[in-house]
């Protein structure tokens, strides 16, 4: 694929999220994370000089790499993938724009002990487990509320900016429908909370139409 065939494929993309966008309002707006975990430093190059600017890695490791090497462009590095404990060091010494998935409060018990440690902050959205799903990491949508607020009590380095969810993984629309209804029910319900982090290259219209102002696009945005 040439840079014009990409870029046509691209502001495809970009068309689609503003006709899901207006549908809501002309008012909302939506944020793209490029997920570019399957893709190369030379295809993030090309989305970055179409204009992309966010992306987001699920591994620490490919995070580095990644950010390493694009070190001169003015990027955000997003972290979408579960984090284990161990890796906590290993992804605050990188100082993403904004972790992604939080997804207990375990995690974020370790996590503001490292970050005391290091006498940083971090910006976080707590993942919920929308569609109750064993496969999904995140908390319970009945737990969420008193689990975003107890993280806001007791982890002063934790910046919480919102939510975080994946819909549900299922072809029955109303199902999917329903996982990001639930999401958004309590992202609204939240104080101070700026972010509603829902939709993926499969369902993001969905989710921006059900209140999502962030997606996280891999595929459609590198012809994977």
């Amino acid at each position: 694929m040439n840079e014009t065939e990409y870029k046509i494929q691209i502001d495809d993309v970009i068309r689609r999220v503003e006709t899901a966008r207006v549908r809501v309002s002309g008012h909302h707006i939506v944020k793209i994370v490029a997920v570019s975990k399957y893709s190369t430093i030379d295809e993030i190059q090309k989305l970055y000089n179409i204009g992309q600017r966010a992306f987001g890695e699920n591994k620490v490791q490919d995070l580095k790499v990644k950010s390493a090497e694009l070190d001169e462009l003015p990027l955000e590095w997003h972290f979408v993938g579960n984090l284990q404990k161990n890796k906590i060091n290993n992804l605050l010494d990188l100082n993403p724009t904004l972790f992604h998935a939080l997804n207990s409060i375990e995690l974020a018990n370790e996590l503001q002990k490292k970050l005391e440690a290091k006498n940083m902050t971090l910006d976080a959205l707590l993942q919920i487990n929308s569609a109750k799903e064993e496969s999904k990491h995140g908390v319970m949508p009945e737990d969420a509320l008193n689990i975003y607020k107890e993280i806001q009590d007791t982890c002063s380095n934790i910046n919480l900016k919102g939510v975080m969810s994946i819909g549900a993984h299922s072809e029955d629309y109303k199902v999917v429908k329903k996982s990001f209804e639930t999401t958004f029910d309590i992202y609204k319900q939240l104080k101070g909370a700026t972010i509603c982090s829902m939709g993926m290259s499969g369902d993001f219209e969905l989710a921006i139409e059900c209140g999502s102002n962030m997606v996280r696009l891999g595929s459609v945005m590198f012809n994977k």
